[in-house]
């Protein structure tokens, strides 16, 4: 790959180059109404239309499955020598794909300076109308570098894409992620009172309801997302400076009119088609992408400590939508595994090919067959696990009310998921969830004190992340220290242990000039700077 090609400078030819989806962009999103070009929505739904945010093939296959997903033990892994160890084309691929477009991601930061640039040009009145993409693509923007600031630390971002916005080449700097999350967490304030204000003439709500793949046009959305990101921006960085998180946070769910959040309206029997932001698919398709990514690489097994510490204990009616007993051929005939477990972590790759039959897998009309899996933003029952946090550590409110509304958006979005993806398990009963509640070993209420209280929030929210958001599921795990993971010690060198940051790939290293600034802290066992505890 040409040299011009790696700077994160993110070239505007690069851009261009994105041609074939921008010309479908702009022929489906025509904006007659407005007397702009259609360039500014055009680019925005490129933004949005991201492979790196929908469970696509290549995302899972060469970055979640191999690398976050078996840090945060979400899903299964080969025991073998490099089982920790990065695949540097795989992560500089993911890595590119924030700052430029190409095949598997939509290059948010690219497109947003390209729009950047189209809005500079219009005239004050069609600017006007335009200001709304700007400002949903602004917190779309928050969204995904806080992903990266939380794989990477620090990462260029203030002189990314100098191209498009002063028409020169410059090697950006890299810039420090505490101060860039403070930026980003100002972004997303700003992005949400924008929303909460935003009164839209008709043709321009029209339009924009047409190139927000997202959510729909709707502004409320948009704020409750921007508000929800926030928070959970704010609370990754409350071991740290908890001081400004608490404050915000408590400004925040003091005042629910004011900030509304994507928390499903706190119903635990809430519509998360409707209520969560999820990436719808664009096309109908009968091949999942999920099927290949899962079972290449044996990331189709029960998770150990998900399956066997957590939730056949409290017998979790989660179970039966997201895993499958499985079984073995036996002369011919299938024969059903008698119950549900998940193979030890222990085990050696010899013991893992020849018992994986006996245990259990992801259930596949939920994963493994679902063609209408949607890319997993942000849900309701993520929100209720932030608020109960910030109840429980401030007083801020009824953190068990808060567990226990999340835990029941979490059921309902797993059946939710099983139910598109054709599967025909029937929702538990309210006797049974009450008992899940209540009297197992997810009980808040039996918990005997606040560690043990936090414990079931970290636990249970990693639990509901899953294998489709491994980066926050990792993430948390960081910052929390729960689950109380066990790994194997592997045998490769420098890679016996999971990193606690992603080194820099080299289409970064090997051409930015100020990779030096960071170099000292370029190694697998850095903090980020929220990782406290």
């Amino acid at each position: 790959m040409k040299k011009i090609f790696i700077y994160t400078s993110v070239l505007l030819s690069l851009a261009v180059s994105f041609s074939a989806c921008k010309k479908t962009i702009d022929k489906n999103y025509l904006n007659p109404e407005l007397s702009t070009k259609p360039i500014v929505s055009g680019f925005f739904t490129a933004m949005l239309n991201s492979d790196r945010v929908r469970p696509a093939y290549w995302n899972l296959r060469t970055f979640f499955f191999p690398q976050l997903s078996v840090y945060a033990q979400t899903t299964t892994f080969d025991n073998v020598q490099d089982a920790y160890k990065h695949r540097d084309d795989y992560i500089g691929q993911y890595w590119s794909d924030f700052y430029y477009p190409s095949g598997n991601g939509s290059g948010p930061m690219a497109l947003y300076r390209a729009m950047q640039a189209a809005y500079a040009g219009l005239s004050k009145t069609d600017q006007a109308d335009q200001l709304v993409y700007l400002e949903a693509a602004k917190i779309v923007l928050a969204e995904r570098a806080a992903k990266m600031i939380d794989i990477w630390g620090d990462i260029p971002f203030s002189q990314a894409g100098s191209l498009e916005t002063t028409s020169s080449i410059k090697n950006p700097v890299f810039d420090d992620s505490k101060a860039l999350y403070t930026s980003l967490i100002s972004d997303l304030s700003e992005g949400a009172t924008y929303f909460g204000a935003a009164k839209l003439a008709g043709n321009v709500q029209s339009a924009f309801n047409k190139a927000d793949i997202l959510n729909g046009g709707s502004t409320t959305k948009w704020q409750a997302y921007a508000n929800s990101v926030r928070l959970r921006l704010l609370m990754r960085i409350s071991n740290v400076d908890e001081a400004t998180a608490k404050a915000a946070v408590t400004t925040m769910l003091s005042s629910p009119a004011t900030y509304p959040l994507i928390d499903g309206a706190n119903n635990g029997s809430y519509d998360p088609s409707t209520a969560d932001v999820l990436l719808q698919p664009l096309t109908t398709t009968t091949n999942s992408t999920l099927s290949s990514a899962l079972v290449e690489i044996d990331s189709y097994w029960a998770p150990d400590y998900k399956l066997n510490k957590v939730m056949l204990p409290s017998n979790d009616p989660r179970i039966r939508v997201i895993f499958d007993k499985y079984g073995q051929n036996v002369n011919g005939k299938f024969i059903p595994n008698a119950k549900f477990r998940a193979m030890p972590i222990s085990y050696g790759s010899g013991q893992q090919d020849t018992a994986y039959n006996k245990y259990s897998i992801v259930d596949s009309a939920t994963f493994i067959n679902n063609v209408k899996m949607p890319g997993i933003v942000v849900t309701a029952s993520e929100v209720n696990f932030l608020k109960a946090e910030a109840y429980e550590r401030w007083g801020l409110g009824n953190a068990s009310d808060a567990y226990n509304t999340a835990l029941k958006q979490s059921i309902t979005f797993y059946y939710y998921l099983n139910s598109i993806g054709k599967g025909t398990e029937v929702a538990p009963t309210s006797t049974e969830i009450n008992t899940f509640l209540n009297n197992s070993t997810a009980s808040y209420a039996l918990a005997t004190d606040q560690t043990h209280r936090l414990a079931l929030i970290y636990v249970q929210k990693w639990l509901h992340f899953g294998f489709l958001q491994s980066d926050e599921a990792w993430a948390e795990y960081r910052r929390t220290k729960y689950p109380a993971l066990t790994f194997p010690v592997e045998t490769s060198v420098d890679y016996q242990n999971p990193p606690t940051r992603l080194v820099y790939p080299t289409v970064e290293t090997g051409y930015n000039t100020n990779y030096g600034t960071v170099k000292a802290k370029d190694t697998r066992t850095t903090k980020i700077f929220w990782d406290v505890k």
